[in-house]
């Protein structure tokens, strides 16, 4: 007959747990624009351009130390497809009609993300706190004239336990939203393109 030993037990548990928290978290986020956005189009072209200016896909780590393989990764070629389709939703919802075609004399938008960042928070003793951050900057050129906007959403979570990948995942979308959100809250850029 076996003894039961809790002992041991939780040894093993906590060496599964902190096994299946060592590697990479690999985000696919795929944040969707929620504001509304001022219908001043009448059907022109607008050239639409979405880029990752990030200079790596990681963006930071769940440790917070750097070296580590518990990294959080954010492939930047599968983020600009899904920033480019949301600011292309955007500028259809405004009213115009998103080309990837330049032309002379046509309104252009471009949308960059500069900055997306996950950084260790400061938490009271025996809790973690994780702080995320990101920037977009979006720039409209129109009849010689330009505007641009720089756009940046913060959050900041508190965790006795640290965040699994589909929890890392909801919390990159949501930030992203909110900047996304931020940038097309911005009434200047659809008035700027319809001129």
């Amino acid at each position: 007959m076996t003894r039961y030993r809790p002992g041991l037990a939780l040894v093993l548990l906590a060496a599964g747990w902190l096994a299946g928290c060592a590697g990479p978290h690999y985000l696919q986020p795929a944040p969707e624009r929620s504001v509304q956005v001022p219908a001043v189009g009448r059907g022109q072209a607008v050239r639409v351009i979405a880029r990752d200016a990030r200079e790596e896909a990681v963006i930071g780590s769940r440790s917070g130390s750097a070296g580590t393989t518990a990294v959080i990764i954010v492939d930047p070629g599968a983020l600009t497809a899904r920033l480019q389709a949301e600011a292309e939703r955007a500028v259809r919802d405004m009213g115009f009609r998103p080309t990837r075609d330049a032309a002379p004399g046509r309104p252009r938008l471009t949308l960059t993300l500069e900055r997306l960042a996950y950084d260790r928070g400061e938490a009271p003793p025996l809790v973690g706190s994780v702080r995320l951050t990101a920037v977009l900057v979006a720039e409209a050129r129109h009849d010689g004239t330009t505007h641009t906007g720089t756009y940046t959403a913060r959050r900041s979570r508190q965790y006795a336990v640290k965040p699994d990948r589909e929890a890392n995942q909801a919390m990159v979308e949501a930030l992203l939203a909110d900047a996304l959100d931020r940038a097309f809250g911005d009434p200047a850029l659809a008035g700027l393109l319809s001129r």
